[in-house]
């Protein structure tokens, strides 16, 4: 007889993660952006946000969000497979996840006056700092990286507005990064890594979206 085996309900709940991860970051780093003593958006990237007594709001922020970012891997992998960009989304993605984790666990040093009560200027650097700068370099260029595969996905799919989206945010966000790791706490540099996260997690919420809409509804087996 036949019988309902699985549904495509795991993979949508798996991207409904990707949907709701980068608005999730973005609320909560910028509500402590706009409230938190001594924070410029101008002078001080979000990571700044981990130091300080109110420090543990954003690990907290990068946890949950690499959490659902790794979810949403999982879920690319299903949504993709089988085909072309089905092995090395996910992977990019997870580690772009992965690196949110290292980056709780590494906080940046307090520098440029921020935790309030910082001395201004670049500061101590210390192991922590280092980490914090190596696992992000690794995650950001990862990240990159996927948004140039899943163009490819999309362009192969016949679908060049999203392949044309997709490549345009993977330069955006790639160039803020190199931007702010060669600015030095220069304003423009910074409010271009901004314009870089939340574009960049305005295409992770929309291309999970996307994928989870072409999900079949059922797949249906025989069985007894």
């Amino acid at each position: 007889m036949t019988q309902l085996a699985r549904s495509s309900s795991r993979p949508r709940l798996l991207l409904a993660c990707g949907v709701l991860a980068g608005p999730m970051y973005v609320t909560v780093a910028l509500a402590q952006a706009f409230t938190r003593e001594g924070f410029d958006l101008a002078r001080h990237p979000w990571s700044y946000l981990a130091g300080g007594d109110l420090g543990w709001i954003q690990t907290l922020n990068f946890v949950l969000t690499a959490l659902a970012t790794l979810a949403a891997a999982a879920g690319l992998r299903r949504a993709l497979a089988p085909g072309h960009g089905a092995r090395w989304a996910p992977v990019l993605v997870g580690v772009f996840g992965a690196s949110m984790i290292g980056a709780a666990l590494f906080p940046a040093d307090p520098a440029r006056g921020f935790p309030a009560g910082t001395p201004e200027g670049p500061g101590t650097v210390t192991l922590s700092g280092i980490l914090h700068m190596a696992v992000g370099g690794v995650g950001f260029l990862c990240v990159s990286a996927a948004c140039y595969v899943i163009a490819s996905r999309y362009a192969r799919d016949g679908r060049q507005g999203w392949a044309w989206y997709s490549r345009i945010t993977g330069t955006l966000f790639l160039g803020s990064f190199a931007g702010i790791a060669g600015g030095g706490g220069i304003a423009w540099a910074n409010l271009l890594f901004v314009a870089g996260i939340v574009a960049l997690w305005c295409w992770m919420s929309l291309v999970s979206l996307d994928l989870s809409r072409s999900l079949p509804a059922t797949t249906i087996t025989e069985g007894h």
